[in-house]
This record gives C-alpha cells, sequence and structure tokens, in this order.
C-alpha cells in the first residue's frame, strides 16, 4: 500500500537528496512537517520504530541539505532513528513494507541503497565507522566530508569513547553529531543558544580562536589564562568540556527541531577543519503527543489507527519468555538477598521492570556497556553474590572475552538469561540470536540449557542459578505454549535429557523451543522425540542409546548448525565410536533476513512440514 502524494506536495519535490538541495531554504520548514506527518502515516500503516524517527526529522533533514550525500558520508548509529533518512533517500514509497518479508531492511543497509553508507542495527558503532571513513577521505583527498549520528543513550557505550579519544587524537576532519533527547541540559536550549552555536561556527569567532591559540602558543601563562576564559565564557552555556579535552571543537546545544538553525549550524560546520561535535537536541515522538510522553512505549509500534491515539489492545496470549524470566526473577528474589541482576539498557525488553521497583538495590542497569555488564557481574561473583546478566543473544556477542577471560576462566557463579535468541523476526540479521550456542559450547566450564516450553524455562534459571558455576538459559523472543508457569520450580539433573515419545526408527532430538513442531512430526512419523534440554553437558547415554535403536537421528535446534547442538551430538557419538545416520536442522551459514518467525521456520524447513521432508529425502 503507498499513500498519496497529493496530500505531500512539498515533500513530493524531494524524492532524493539532490532535488531537495535544489529547493529553496525557505521550503525547509514545509517539507520537514510533511515528512514527519509522512512518517507517522507510513508507520501506522506498516508498523515499525516510530519515536525516535519522530526525533530526528528537522536534523534528516538539514544533513541531505547541507552535505552532498551520497558522496559525502553519513553514519548513523543504531538505525532506529533513520526512517526519515530512508523516506528523503528514493525509498518514500516502499515505507510501508519496513521489517516485513521482501520489504524494506529494518535499518540503514548498504546493498539497499548508496545512501547507508554503514550497516546498524547494534548501536555506539557510528564514530568508529566514520572515523575509518573519514582516515580513508583524507588519502583519497576528494574533499569527501563525513558525519556521524549518535544518540545521547548510545554515547554511553566504550566503544563510542574509544573512537572519540582516537579520532580527538589524530585530528581527523569528521563531525560528530550528538543527537541528546534526555539530558537535563535540554532546558538550555532556546533562541540564544542556537545563535551563540551560529556564531561559535562562524569564521570571525574560529579565526579569532585559532589564532589566538597559535599566536600565544610560546607564552604558556597567557596561553592557559586565555583558554580558562574560553572554556570559561563557553561553559556558561554549553557542556562541551570533555569534547574539548578530547581534542574536539564542540558546539551546541542547539535546537534539534529548528531546522534553519541545523542547516546554518552545519553549513558554517562544514567549512570547518579536524573533529566537530555538533549538540543537538530534541525530543523523541516529536510531532504526536502520546510518544513524546511515553517514548519507551511508542519506540516501535503494531499497525495502528494515529487518529485513534492509542495502541490498539493486544489479543490474548500467553505471557512471553521475558515475562516468564522477570517473574523468576522477583520470585528468586524474594529468597535469596545475594542475588544480584544486571542489564546492559535493556529493563523493559528484558521483562525487569518490576524487578528493579521492587528490588531496587538488587538492579543494576549499566546503560549500553555489555562488556562492564560482564565483568562487573564477574567481580560481584567474585564476592560471593549470585549474579544473573540478562542480555540479549546478540548483544552478548559484544562482550565475549569477558565472558571467557573473566567468567569462564575463573568459573564464577554468574548466570546468564540469554534473551531473543534464535531468530527474531522483523528486526532481521543484525538481531536474530543465531550464534550463542555456536559460541558459547566452545567455552569450558560453561553449562548451557535450551528449555522447550515456561515450565522448562523457569526450572532451568533456577537450575542454572543454583549452580555455582557458569551457566546460560537461552529462550526466544515472543510467547510460549500456554502451560502455567508460576508453580514450584524444580532442580534439574545436569546435563540429563528427557524422553517424551518413545518410537521406532527415527530419532528427533529437539533443543529448545520449537518442540511443538518436533512433535507433530514425531507423531506422524512414530518417531521417538527426546527433549535434549542441556546443549552442554550433552547426555551422552541417551545418544548413544538413541544412536544405537534407530535407523536415523533428527537434531533440531534454533540456531546456527555450524558450531551448533547437532554438531555437538555428532562429536559426541563420533567420540563413542558411532555414525549414525544423522540429520542436523538449523539455521543454514548465511545471514537471515527480516520476516515473521513463523515465515522464516517455514522457508528454513524448521517447521513440521520441514522435518517431515528432511525425513522422506534421507529414508
Amino acid at each position: 500500500m503507498t499513500l498519496n502524494l497529493a496530500d505531500y506536495p512539498n515533500l513530493a519535490k524531494a524524492n532524493i537528496p539532490e532535488e531537495l538541495r535544489k529547493l529553496p531554504k525557505d521550503s525547509l520548514t514545509k517539507i520537514a512537517d510533511e515528512l514527519r506527518r509522512y512518517l507517522l502515516d507510513s508507520v501506522s500503516l506498516s508498523s515499525g520504530h516510530f519515536a525516535s524517527g519522530l526525533g530526528t526529522v528537522e536534523l534528516t533533514v538539514a544533513l541531505h541539505y547541507v552535505y552532498n550525500t551520497p558522496f559525502d558520508r553519513v553514519v548513523w548509529d543504531v538505525g532506529h532513528q533513520a526512517y526519515p533518512h530512508k523516506i528523503l533517500t528514493g525509498r518514500r514509497d516502499r515505507m510501508t513494507t519496513i521489517r516485513q518479508k521482501g520489504g524494506l531492511h529494518p535499518f540503514p543497509w548498504p546493498p539497499e541503497s548508496e545512501y547507508d553508507t554503514f550497516a546498524v542495527g547494534h548501536s555506539s558503532t557510528s564514530i568508529s565507522a566514520a572515523l575509518g571513513m573519514a582516515i580513508a577521505a583524507e588519502q583519497e583527498d576528494k574533499g569527501r566530508k563525513v558525519v556521524a549520528v549518535i544518540g545521547d543513550g548510545a554515547m554511553t557505550a566504550g566503544i563510542a569513547f574509544e573512537a572519540l579519544n582516537h579520532a580527538g587524537d589524530i585530528g581527523e576532519d569528521m563531525v560528530v553529531i550528538l543527537n541528546d533527547n534526555e539530558m537535563s541540559i535540554s532546558e538550555n536550549v532556546g533562541a540564544l543558544n542556537s545563535h551563540l552555536a551560529r556564531l561559535l561556527t562562524g569564521n570571525f569567532f574560529n579565526s579569532i580562536r585559532d589564532g589566538g591559540k597559535k599566536l600565544l602558543s610560546s607564552v604558556p601563562p597567557i596561553k592557559d589564562f586565555a583558554s580558562r576564559a574560553e572554556e570559561h565564557i563557553k561553559g556558561m552555556v554549553v557542556p562541551g568540556t570533555i569534547f574539548e579535552e578530547l581534542g574536539f571543537n564542540y558546539f551546541g546545544p542547539i535546537d534539534g527541531h529548528d531546522v534553519h538553525a541545523i542547516v546554518d549550524t552545519l553549513t558554517n560546520i562544514r567549512k570547518m577543519s579536524g573533529p566537530k561535535i555538533l549538540h543537538v537536541v530534541t525530543k523523541k515522538g516529536k510531532g504526536y503527543e502520546l510518544a513524546e510522553q511515553d517514548p519507551i512505549k511508542w519506540h516501535a509500534v503494531p499497525k495502528f489507527n494515529h487518529l485513534d491515539h492509542k495502541l490498539p489492545k493486544a489479543a490474548p496470549s500467553s505471557p512471553n519468555f521475558s515475562a516468564i524470566f522477570g517473574k523468576w526473577l522477583c520470585d528468586m528474589a524474594q529468597v535469596d538477598n545475594n542475588l544480584m541482576a544486571i542489564t546492559p539498557a535493556m529493563r523493559e525488553g528484558s521483562g525487569m521492570v518490576e524487578f528493579s521497583q521492587r528490588f531496587p538495590k538488587q538492579y543494576f542497569d549499566v546503560a549500553i556497556a555489555e562488556q562492564h555488564a560482564v565483568t562487573l557481574a564477574a567481580g560481584m561473583a567474585r564476592e560471593g553474590k549470585n549474579v544473573i546478566v540478562a542480555i540479549y543473544s546478540t548483544f552478548l556477542q559484544r562482550a565475549y572475552d569477558q565472558l571467557i577471560h573473566d567468567v569462564a576462566i575463573q568459573e564464577l557463579p554468574v548466570l546468564f538469561a540469554i534473551d531473543r535468541a534464535g531468530l527474531v523476526g522483523a528486526d532481521g540479521p543484525t538481531h536474530q540470536g543465531a550464534f550463542d550456542i555456536s559460541f558459547l559450547r566452545c567455552i569450558p566450564n560453561m553449562i548451557i540449557m535450551t528449555p522447550s516450553d515456561e515450565v522448562e524455562c523457569r526450572n532451568m534459571l533456577y537450575t542454572g542459578h543454583q549452580a555455582a558455576k557458569p551457566a546460560a538459559v537461552r529462550y526466544p523472543r515472543g510467547s510460549g505454549t500456554g502451560i502455567d508457569a508460576t508453580g514450584d520450580m524444580q532442580l534439574l539433573e545436569i546435563g540429563k535429557a528427557k524422553t517424551v515419545r518413545k518410537g521406532n526408527k527415527v530419532a528427533i532430538l529437539n533443543f529448545g523451543t520449537l518442540m511443538p513442531y518436533a512433535a507433530e512430526a514425531a507423531e506422524q512419523l512414530n518417531a521417538t522425540l527426546i527433549d535434549m534440554r542441556f546443549v552442554k553437558p550433552l547426555d551422552e547415554a541417551a545418544l548413544v542409546e538413541a544412536a544405537k535403536r534407530h535407523e536415523l537421528l533428527v537434531t533440531l535446534e534454533d540456531g546456527a548448525i555450524a558450531g551448533g547442538a547437532g554438531g555437538g551430538v555428532a562429536e559426541a557419538l563420533f567420540k563413542h565410536k558411532l555414525t549414525p545416520n544423522l540429520i542436523q536442522l538449523g539455521l543454514p551459514d548465511e545471514f537471515i533476513m527480516q520476516g515473521t518467525q513463523q515465515e522464516m521456520y517455514t522457508e528454513l524447513g524448521l517447521d513440521t512440514k520441514g522435518i517431515l521432508a528432511a525425513v522422506a529425502a534421507n529414508s
């Protein structure tokens, strides 16, 4: 479905940035207003990320108006904020397909557009990538400019400060735009600050600053006084000292919803050399009152009628696995004062809201700092605390060294509650939790558990919490089977599988929540069905018995085949000098694009029909 461009007469004149740059400057406010309305209209039809994009409309217009994109590089951080960018760069008519199978990618994606300079799904990478591009641009010597756009939340990650430190040290020509939509200094924004930002980026001020520094460089006391005076004058209205100390020229804060102020400031900054920080203050959800009031709730939305000013009520469903984890966490904290829970800025997504409110002294949100989260957990565990790290599968990738070096080598009792394991659906390849089994399985001292339903998940979390060594429980995004998971917890025998059904010829070895498909296939095949429960340690006795009693073994997992649970089964059987006919079903050796979980299970042959087809092809 496409929207009627007649309703957006000014935006219709800017199909691509080159057309935008030909329009008069006084039309930019109307274009921004229509762009915001188009974003609202299109996302309400398609579903997708919402509040962040509404906050970056004017900034996006200004960037493409001032910079010669795609020759000049604009690197977006995360990508939630890049929907207006997609609309202005030739993809406007396809916006209603975003995050759908075969539709627009949910984040910036270079194969989709030359304007998408870098693939981004996880936060805090933009400054590093932009610095790399700036170095290349300097060597190319064609006048290419490079801009990184990063949010204040993403700026909390260590990699962002590593990149700032390096960029300031080598003095590369680049601009970092800090999109601040939360800091208290936003109260300082107004006409005065916009005016000062224009002055601070103008030729007069910078000629005085640069010339003065050169002139006074040989007179340390006067130079020091001049530097302190400059900081004092600027410090009265701008909080940029830390960036200046890192080697950046800092400008702002300016109103991120005043498109003309941004254009004027960027125009001046574009003429300057060296590393620069422009601080713009925006409001998430700008232009849609409910999203402004609650940007977390409106971060990503389903299809909805925006004229109703409310999101549709979700259809009744079973509690999702994040909620199962959150309930377990509260239950455990009631009986374990030594329990500590850590999240890297995923309180809502990981189901920890109630826990954070009821047990604030046992709850730690470390912001977007996954490496720190894991080593913080190790430090707590070293002092006798029972620590849980609630983390998405793809975010744990960012703390792999800490997992090995700081937790596993010391065999510390840290439990990793791995959310969004397996296919996540609409967020696509950057968020598919495909690799956690593979990268965890090779680490000594690890226990890895794959629950098949909500009760198993609760019991495995309890088992991991009591294990006194590194443990991981991986569970998917979305709802379970609907069974009641609020009862007493059971301590499972480590490494013990469970036979669900006995049959003939074929044995299906299930790892995780694809169990309903495995059960249906087992019924139709009269096959044995074993819920393996543990990827590590494997129940080798159960594997040996299954291999001796059946003609064909089928492993099923919602993770990469390469290095996955099926590979562990093959290794274990080979160790026992058994080489049965073995089929490994899981995710292929490729990055899985966006689509619903069900669509991808079907396409990849992981549903009932796919299991039956695989067995038939090998019988």
